[in-house]
C-alpha cells in the first residue's frame, strides 16, 4: 500500500495580482523541470496546506498550489467583513487559474482536487480542455443544487439534534435555503450576529463529518472559520455561480483527458449518486471506491488510491514550457 510522500517546502512562492484588488497566493514545490500539477483546494475557502504537497513524487512533479480568492494567504481576506465578495465567483477563480498557469510558464497541467476543488477542477477542464493533461479527483461533487440541498437540508433526519440547532437561527421561511439565510447573517453589520452565525454553521459542518477534530473549527482559528463560512455560503447560495447541471452536461468535453475519480464508499455525497453520475458522464474515467471511508483523505486507503493515480500519471509528458518568471517570484524564500 502506498503512502503520501515526505514533507516538502516550496522552492518558490509569490502573490499574483489577478485584478479587482485581489492578490492570489501561490507556491511551487518538487522538481522545477517536472510534470506540472495544480492542487485545487476545497471549501470554498479552505485554502491550501502543507499536506496537499505530499500526494506527488517530488522528483517527478512540479507541484503548484494556490489559495483561491479571499482565503488562506491571498489578500484581501474574507475574514474582514468589509471585503466585497461580488468579484469572487467560479468564473473569477478559473480566470485566476489561467493567469497563474501563464505566469508560471506552464502550457498544460494535471488537476488534482477534492470536494469543491473537484467542482472547480471539472469546470476549468470543461472550459479549457486543451490545458489539462489529466484529472485526479476525490470527494466527488458536481456543484448541483442536489449536492447543497443534501448537506443543508437532506441530512437533517440523520443528524436531527444538530440540524435543529443549525436552522434555529433562521426564520421559518428561510430554512429551505439555509445558505442564503446564513450568508445574510454572516454579512450582518452586527458582529454578534455574524459570530453566532459562524459558530452555528461550523457546528453543523462538524456534526456531519465523523472525522472532525475534537475542537470546533472556530475554536482552532476564528478568523479562518469566519472567512470559510462567508465563502461557503456565498457560493452555495448562488449555486456555485455555474449553470444547473453544468458539470454533467459538459462532461463530453473531457473525453480525451485521462481521469481517475477516488471516492469513499461512506461519503455522504453518494446519497445523491454523485460518483455514479460522473462515471456515466465520463465512461473512460476510472472510478475507485475506497471501502469504509467517507469524505476524507486522511485514511490509508484514500492515500493509497490517490498516490497510485499520481504515480501512474507521472510518467506522461510534462507539458512544461520555458517562460521568464515575472517580478513577484521570490526564489529561495520560505513560504509564509
Amino acid at each position: 500500500m502506498r503512502d503520501i510522500y515526505p514533507e516538502i517546502e516550496p522552492y518558490d512562492h509569490g502573490l499574483l495580482d489577478v485584478g479587482d484588488g485581489n492578490l492570489v497566493y501561490w507556491e511551487t514545490c518538487g522538481n522545477p523541470a517536472g510534470k506540472p500539477v495544480l492542487s485545487v483546494h476545497g471549501g470554498p475557502g479552505s485554502g491550501c496546506g502543507p499536506g496537499s504537497r505530499r500526494y506527488f513524487d517530488p522528483e517527478r512533479y512540479r507541484i503548484v498550489l494556490f489559495d483561491q480568492r479571499n482565503c488562506g494567504r491571498s489578500r484581501p481576506s474574507a475574514a474582514d467583513p468589509a471585503v466585497d465578495l461580488s468579484v469572487n465567483t467560479t468564473s473569477h477563480l478559473i480566470a485566476d487559474m489561467e493567469l497563474l498557469r501563464r505566469h508560471l510558464g506552464i502550457d498544460r497541467w494535471m488537476l488534482f482536487g477534492g470536494s469543491w476543488g473537484c467542482v472547480l477542477s471539472l469546470v476549468y477542464a470543461e472550459r479549457h480542455p486543451d490545458r489539462v493533461t489529466e484529472l485526479v479527483q476525490m470527494g466527488l461533487a458536481t456543484g448541483r443544487k442536489d449536492d447543497v440541498d443534501l448537506l443543508t437540508r437532506g441530512l437533517g433526519g440523520i443528524f436531527p439534534q444538530a440540524y435543529e440547532k443549525f436552522v434555529a437561527l433562521l426564520p421559518e421561511d428561510e430554512r429551505d435555503n439555509a445558505p442564503a439565510g446564513y450568508s445574510k447573517l454572516l454579512n450582518d453589520p452586527d458582529p454578534a450576529v455574524r459570530d453566532r452565525a459562524m459558530r452555528a454553521w461550523c457546528d453543523w459542518e462538524d456534526a456531519m463529518l465523523p472525522y472532525a477534530p475534537a475542537r470546533a473549527m472556530y475554536e482552532q482559528d476564528e478568523k479562518f472559520a469566519y472567512a470559510f463560512t462567508r465563502l461557503v455560503t456565498h457560493y452555495w447560495s448562488q449555486d456555485h455561480f455555474i449553470d444547473p447541471d453544468e458539470v454533467l452536461a459538459n462532461a463530453h468535453r473531457l473525453a480525451d483527458i485521462p481521469t481517475v475519480f477516488v471516492q469513499g464508499v461512506l461519503d455522504l455525497g453518494n446519497l445523491v449518486g454523485t460518483p455514479w453520475l460522473l462515471a456515466q458522464a465520463l465512461p473512460h474515467a476510472e472510478l475507485v471506491m475506497v471501502p469504509n471511508e467517507g469524505h476524507s483523505v486522511r485514511s490509508e486507503g484514500m492515500r493509497d488510491a490517490l498516490v497510485t493515480a499520481t504515480d501512474k500519471f507521472a510518467e506522461k509528458t510534462s507539458g512544461r514550457v520555458s517562460i521568464e518568471p515575472t517580478a513577484d517570484r521570490r526564489v529561495g524564500e520560505k513560504a509564509p
